[in-house]
């Protein structure tokens, strides 16, 4: 039998700006040492996963009706969470989705779109101009030094000058690990008359004395910081993420959701796992050991790395990325290429992790580092 050619998506009726596109996605490969992804890599406390059969157990129950549209309950666990970090939240100012990137997704929707645009400062979160390409928002890269860090007079002129719609700020960075200083994002707020959208997705990690842009909140209606379960908590498989704002904005976003967007199971779950918090974050210290043992290390073989206020270590600088990538994953080890020439990523893993990644760099290193 002959079979049926494969149709192209680009055959179809596709909108012109998503044409010749790839999914974004990570490669999924079998390595015995898997550090491309910034997952936690500590599994979830005994302690947690009986109380979380027990949560589930009890929504399983109803199933069959709809989920709490607006998910009240975890609003109000979420708000208390952050309030924990000394600026008082509300849980009118909190709204969840199913993982970050669905928040970002309602807020391009909400306040992007069509004839719109957002500018983000690249090398940065690669899902940003992807989602604004999704919700037809136009997409402008900022620009970053050579060391990566935003310079905020010149921030404030790109963005004076585009006057986009929506400004994203990504603190700590990725791929770069850099937290943004405050002063620049209340700098950039006060340039624009769009929204600023902080993305905090690594915020637990931050090097002691790093603050949060939940503390420029109270009075800036157009600020937005955006977290997630899915690194510090360790709960990547649940697609838990968040926002903190003006409850005006959260009334904005409730235009655009999906009706019963979060499921009672995910909200269920989500709700277990912050009454766990404090189990749950115990991890992050002996995470931020193994990204310190990483940076510490790689002097000595000849690299270096971009200071890093999250679970992973921007490091190099490599005479061709893709082959000490390529060299690194012979040796059972899979870290991340993010496309910066130089430059690969690792997560900071468990010491035995960290072991393999140092064991397997110092003998890539000599053969492939700059200047070798």
């Amino acid at each position: 039998m002959t079979a049926t050619p494969r149709t192209s998506p680009d055959e179809l009726p596709l909108r012109p700006e998503l044409r010749g596109r790839t999914p974004y996605g990570a490669p999924q490969l079998q390595v015995s040492y898997r550090l491309n992804t910034n997952e936690n890599p500590h599994p979830l406390p005994d302690e947690l996963l009986a109380t979380l059969g027990e949560a589930l157990g009890h929504a399983a129950v109803d199933l069959n009706r709809y989920p709490d549209r607006d998910a009240v309950a975890l609003r109000a666990d979420l708000a208390a969470y952050l309030s924990r970090g000394g600026a008082p939240i509300e849980p009118a100012q909190v709204w969840a989705a199913n993982g970050s990137n669905e928040v970002l997704q309602q807020l391009l929707q909400a306040f992007g779109g069509a004839g719109r645009t957002a500018l983000g400062f690249t090398p940065s979160y690669s899902m940003h101009p992807i989602i604004s390409a999704g919700t037809g928002t136009a997409w402008v890269d900022g620009h970053r030094r050579a060391d990566f860090t935003i310079d905020a007079a010149q921030a404030v002129a790109q963005v004076r000058e585009v006057r986009p719609d929506v400004v994203f700020v990504t603190s700590p960075n990725n791929p770069t690990g850099t937290a943004v200083a405050l002063e620049t994002v209340e700098q950039l707020h006060d340039a624009t008359e769009g929204m600023v959208v902080v993305d905090e997705a690594y915020a637990e990690f931050a090097r002691t004395g790093t603050p949060s842009a939940l503390t420029l909140l109270p009075g800036r209606p157009r600020l937005v910081v955006s977290r997630t379960m899915s690194k510090a908590f360790g709960m990547a498989g649940l697609r838990l993420g968040y926002l903190a704002a003006d409850p005006a904005v959260v009334d904005a976003v409730q235009l655009v959701r999906l009706p019963y967007h979060l499921s009672s199971l995910t909200q269920a779950a989500a709700r277990a796992a912050l009454a766990h918090t404090d189990a749950l974050l115990a991890t992050v210290d002996a995470v931020k050991d193994q990204r310190d043992r990483i940076v510490a290390a790689l002097p000595g073989l000849g690299l270096t790395s971009v200071p890093s206020d999250a679970n992973f270590v921007l490091f190099g600088r490599f005479a061709d990325a893709p082959a000490a990538w390529r060299a690194l994953l012979d040796r059972d080890v899979l870290v991340r290429d993010v496309g910066i020439p130089g430059w690969l990523r690792v997560t900071a893993g468990t010491p035995a992790e960290t072991d393999a990644f140092l064991a397997a760099l110092t003998a890539v290193a000599p053969d492939h580092r700059l200047g070798d």
